[in-house]
Formats: C-alpha cells, sequence, structure tokens
C-alpha cells in the first residue's frame, strides 16, 4: 500500500510524473544496462572516432571503445555516489538538526557554530583540495567527501521546523501525558518533516552528481574510466576534433538528462507534498 500510494503522489503532479519516470529510466540504466550491454574494454586505435553506426551508436572513443556502453556502465557509478551522498548527508542533517532543535541550550549553539562553519566554507574548491590529498578510489569515500559539504543547510532547516513544531499543542500534550522524547521524535516530529527530507534527498543526488562529475573531470579522483566525469577529464584533450564531438557531448546531456530529473521530481514532490505550494 505504501509503494501504491507513494506512486500515486507522483502521478498526481506533472512535474513529478515527469521527473520520476526520468530518473526511473536512469535507475533501470544503472541496474540492468552494464548486463544489456556489456563494456569491453579492449582498446582499438585503428577504429578511433568512429561515426555512430548500428554496431556503436554513439561511435567510439580515442582508443577505439564503444562511446554508448561507456555511457551506460557510467550510470551505475554515478548514480551510486549520488545516493550514498544524498544518504550519508540526511542522515547527519536530519539527527544533528533534530537534537539542536530538541535540546536546545549549549548543545544548540554548538551544533549551529559547526553549521554556519560548514555553511561559510566553499564547498566546491574545499571538495577539490580535499580529492587533490586523498586516495578517493571508491563510492563510499567519495561520497563522504561530497557529504561533508552538503548537510549543513538541511541541519539548519531541520532545526527551524523542529523548533516551530515542538510549541505546538500537539506537542505540549504529549509532554503533559510523559510521553517519551522517542515517542515524540518518531511518531511526531519526523511524519512532520518526512516531505521536507525527501525532497532534500533528492536535491542533495543533483548537487553529488554535478561534484563527483566535476572532481572526476579534474582528474582528482582515480575511479572508474567509464565515470561520466573520467569521459569528460579524457575529452578535453581531443575537443578541438570535430570527430570527438560526442565523446564530450554524450556525456554532459547525460548529466542535463539526469538533472532535469531530479530538479522536476523534487520541484513536483514539494508543490504536492507542501501545504503551503498545494493547489486547492
Amino acid at each position: 500500500m505504501a509503494v501504491l500510494q507513494a506512486v500515486k503522489t507522483v502521478l498526481s503532479n506533472r512535474q513529478s510524473a515527469i521527473g520520476g519516470t526520468i530518473l526511473l529510466i536512469m535507475v533501470l540504466i544503472a541496474c540492468f544496462g552494464p548486463e544489456l550491454f556489456p563494456y569491453d574494454t579492449t582498446t582499438d586505435a585503428l577504429n578511433k572516432f568512429q561515426a555512430p553506426s548500428a554496431q556503436h551508436w554513439l561511435g567510439t572513443d580515442e582508443l577505439g571503445r564503444d562511446l554508448f556502453r561507456q555511457l551506460i556502465s557510467g550510470t551505475r557509478d554515478v548514480l551510486l555516489i549520488a545516493c550514498l551522498t544524498s544518504l550519508f548527508a540526511v542522515c547527519v542533517g536530519v539527527v544533528l538538526g533534530m537534537v539542536s532543535g530538541l535540546v536546545g541550550g549549549l548543545t544548540d549553539k554548538i551544533i549551529q557554530l559547526i553549521t554556519n562553519l560548514f555553511l561559510s566554507i566553499p564547498s566546491f574548491p574545499m571538495m577539490l583540495a580535499m580529492s587533490a590529498f586523498m586516495q578517493i578510489d571508491d563510492a563510499v569515500t567519495f561520497a563522504l567527501v561530497l557529504a561533508m559539504f552538503n548537510w549543513a543547510g538541511l541541519c539548519r532547516a531541520i532545526r527551524a521546523q523542529v523548533i516551530s513544531i515542538k510549541e505546538r499543542d500537539y506537542i505540549q500534550i504529549c509532554k503533559v501525558m510523559n510521553l517519551t522524547r522517542r515517542h515524540i521524535v518518531f511518531k511526531e516530529l519526523i511524519p512532520n518533516v518526512a516531505s521536507y527530507i525527501l525532497v532534500n534527498f533528492i536535491l542533495i543526488m543533483r548537487n553529488a552528481t554535478i561534484g563527483s562529475v566535476g572532481i572526476m573531470m579534474l582528474g582528482l579522483a582515480s575511479f572508474d574510466p567509464s565515470n561520466w566525469g573520467a569521459i569528460l577529464n579524457r575529452a578535453k584533450a581531443v575537443i578541438l576534433n570535430p570527430d570527438a564531438t560526442l565523446l564530450w557531448l554524450a556525456p554532459i546531456l547525460a548529466i542535463m538528462l539526469l538533472q532535469t530529473g531530479a530538479l522536476l521530481l523534487a520541484n513536483g514532490l514539494d508543490e504536492t507534498l507542501n501545504p503551503r505550494l498545494r493547489k486547492n
């Protein structure tokens, strides 16, 4: 029933329906694409920069490898990093935001001091600096670096909502009835901010995609060469070659499609789930 309700919510808004469809296709490609279109890493310099054909749908790269299959293989890496980044950032942001809003006092001041520090740091330059000095060769490490600069905004927003909600009558009644703080958090607070957390999960995925591809493009992370950022990194050397147009254009279009899907889904869910934006 919960799954059917979630599908109904997504389909009830045009933006979320289109965005959800795009992301679902991307997820299916990430899950099943590499098995349906296995990527052969064997190089063939004699067939480099071939035009699209029935054998190579997007042509070949500078080493004669199939570009379409590279993109399919790289989709899994990009989505895995984005999802792990969102998971880590949301967990940290929600926990610290809840603690800060509920406990208050010195704890709140310390958490908000740390939060403001991370909000004031220019995230992408810092991620580049960390990537230059850290060995990033797996998805978890990559996601942790990205999540480090994506949790603070969510933490502050959750804190503000918790401070507002905890003063409402039904929360005061829970306190009068001596209900546990665990009950208040999991039965009263989290359900009221769940839609906001979901929307931010999708938006953090969107930001993580740009961050991971950007770091890979600059060559600051040793990762799978089929990753979209790694493809763009190789494309820099041949960007002026007209035969290599698809080498940089194809991953850029894939990134734009993923970004568009995430943005449409987030905006649509916000309109559907946010009472202030919901249309009568």
